[in-house]
């Protein structure tokens, strides 16, 4: 297993050479807890992929959770929409929900065209290294950071006011999810982020 943490400048790097090369698409897995920088994560691998000439994209899980008590249900959809479509050479094609609305959007999303014919997509949130989802991945990324740690970042957010009224119920949730599925013991990379720099987003945020 790999290990690297993000107060060394070179773990970006690190990480994305742990992603298999290859002429068909590969999928990658960017799970942990709420606060733990896990878009952030994400998106520094996006590019540090980029800079070695891979093409490469940032799905959120956000785009499919239905709603506030939707993360059971998001592992299926990812597979059914997204990952079993690109496994099969067919097309991957989801709805974003729509957190102002309550309900998924009406236009379809899908990978830009160098990712889903040979590049790398990266799957970022909590469900994302879902048991039905293992069998579809190249390589899942674990980041963690101290319970303390990730709670001062939720708190800290500009958005934590509209988020509290949901950070209990997403809490047990996710509790609920990890005790099940276990993805930390399934990780094939962990990323130390117990620092200040990186933080991630939690469900709901409408960043797109």
């Amino acid at each position: 297993m790999l290990h690297v943490a993000t107060d060394h400048d070179d773990w970006d790097t690190r990480l994305a050479g742990a992603v298999p090369r290859g002429p068909r698409v590969r999928v990658v897995a960017v799970e942990g807890r709420s606060g733990s920088g896990k878009s952030t994560v994400a998106e520094r691998l996006r590019a540090a992929l980029v800079a070695r000439g891979e093409a490469a994209a940032v799905l959120p899980m956000e785009d499919l959770y239905p709603g506030w008590h939707g993360l059971e249900r998001a592992p299926r959809l990812l597979v059914e929409w997204v990952l079993e479509p690109l496994r099969s050479g067919g097309r991957a094609r989801w709805r974003r929900y729509d957190w102002e609305r309550g309900g998924f959007g009406a236009r379809e999303a899908e990978p830009p065209g160098p990712v889903a014919s040979g590049g790398v997509l990266v799957v970022e949130g909590c469900g994302s290294g879902a048991r039905a989802v293992r069998p579809y991945l190249d390589l899942m990324v674990w980041v963690e950071a101290p319970r303390a740690v990730r709670d001062r970042r939720l708190d800290s957010r500009a958005d934590a006011a509209v988020y509290a009224p949901y950070r209990r119920v997403w809490a047990e949730q996710e509790a609920r999810f990890y005790a099940a599925e276990r993805p930390r013991e399934h990780a094939d990379a962990v990323v130390g982020n117990g620092g200040p720099g990186l933080t991630g987003r939690r469900p709901g945020r409408g960043t797109r």
